[in-house]
């Protein structure tokens, strides 16, 4: 019976673990330490998270996989820059997500960009390895996309 409660509890815990999300942040100086510090570069996701159907579909069909979990936490840091319609967001957010919009001069949504960040005298600055947004063909296709963009940087 000990031996038994002792499985079920690290079936339990694995399962628990798998199930936990990623950490997508929201504030991009705070993500910008975290990727000069574990030398991992950003992913910037660009999302109408509310009312855009693609952006939908890419959570869906690939940002909410554990296959982009397991590759997520491996090779990037996640940054979500939302520009939602109906759901509240702070001031000093939309302010950050705006400038990061015309920086790389998004125009439509979903977009994703994969930066690396370094820092000259104060300043964050970024260099982009590649864009690229929707793919069709589920987790496996848009990780292929996402590799050769990261084998860019090496």
């Amino acid at each position: 019976m000990k031996k038994l409660s002792i499985a079920l509890l690290l079936l339990l815990g694995s399962i628990g673990m798998q199930a936990q999300e990623l950490v997508w942040e929201t504030n991009f100086e705070k993500a910008a330490k975290v990727s000069m510090d574990t030398q991992k570069p950003l992913l910037l996701f660009f999302t109408g998270s509310d009312w855009c159907g693609w952006c939908i579909r890419l959570q869906k069909e690939v940002l909410k996989t554990p296959e982009f979990a397991s590759w997520a936490k491996d090779n990037v840091v996640l940054v979500e820059l939302d520009f939602p319609r109906r759901t509240p967001q702070q001031p000093e957010i939309q302010k950050q997500n705006n400038e990061l919009q015309q920086i790389f001069q998004i125009q439509g949504y979903p977009s994703v960009c994969i930066v690396t960040p370094t820092q000259v005298d104060g300043k964050i600055n970024l260099a982009l390895l590649g864009k690229t947004g929707y793919v069709a063909g589920g987790p496996v296709t848009w990780l292929e996309g996402a590799n050769q963009i990261l084998a860019t940087k090496k």
